[in-house]
């Protein structure tokens, strides 16, 4: 099982605290969402499609103000090395609407992407509580739709070698699209070339291996940057996977 944990990092809260929160009153044109009303419709919506929770992890930070959490799901279509992440997100102060995006978590190391994002309103308007079931039920079935788009990626990643002078250019690319900071370039250089988990190693030097020694380089930052991040960082990895790959090297596309 992952340990999702690993994500949560300094802003983990346990699901009492979360329960607990206080919600700040409404004003006639803008009603917050309490953070347990909206993971609690989120975890309704999820069964009523025929998934069920097996694990979970949550965060509170601006002193309870911002809440993201990780929902591991499964049903009978999981595969065998990644397990479905449904991430929540809501604040109480206006820093962002409330939301739900999808990700992978790899079951060897915990490394956690997320593929997809769905804001479930704009504004919390005075009638947000009144629709908030028919948002995040279309929400929830939107990001399931993007299943099948994320595992044919993750396929593509696998079978997709990478030279380590593509790696490194990759890498130098990813901190110029803001994927990670400066800082974090010699942990991810680490994992590419000495992975940290054996089944990378296994697999030799692709797509899947340079990915997840990015992910891996993310564990405890600020979890709730990480759905900006992965879509960026899937766009890195697919423009280096359009490269023709030679042995040693890389060949300039035509």
């Amino acid at each position: 099982m992952p340990d999702l944990l690993l994500h949560t990092a300094d802003s983990t809260a346990s699901r009492s605290a979360v329960e607990q929160t206080p919600t700040p009153p409404s004003t006639y044109t803008w009603r917050p969402i309490p953070h347990e009303k909206l993971l609690t419709t989120v975890e309704d919506s999820l069964r009523k499609r025929g998934f069920y929770i097996t694990n979970e992890a949550h965060g509170l930070t601006h002193n309870g103000d911002r809440y993201f959490g990780l929902l591991e799901v499964r049903n009978s279509d999981e595969t065998q090395d990644t397990r479905t992440v449904v991430g929540v997100r809501n604040s109480s102060d206006k820093a962002f609407s409330a939301g739900v995006v999808l990700g992978s978590c790899v079951l060897v190391c915990s490394n956690l992407c997320f593929s997809g994002e769905v804001s479930l309103s704009r504004k919390h308007t005075r009638f947000i509580l009144r629709d908030l079931p028919f948002l995040v039920s279309d929400a929830i079935g939107t990001l399931l739709d993007l299943r099948t788009a994320e595992r044919q990626r993750i396929t593509r990643y696998k079978h997709q070698p990478i030279s380590d002078l593509l790696a490194h250019d990759t890498v130098i690319h990813a901190v110029d699209e803001g994927v990670i900071a400066p800082s974090r370039v010699p942990k991810v250089l680490e994992e590419w070339r000495n992975p940290s988990h054996e089944e990378f190693t296994r697999r030799g030097k692709t797509a899947w291996r340079l990915f997840n020694a990015f992910t891996e380089s993310w564990k405890g930052s600020n979890l709730q940057t990480l759905p900006a991040r992965s879509s960026k960082l899937q766009s890195v990895i697919d423009q280096a996977c359009r490269r023709p790959y030679v042995a040693g090297g890389f060949a300039l596309a035509a």
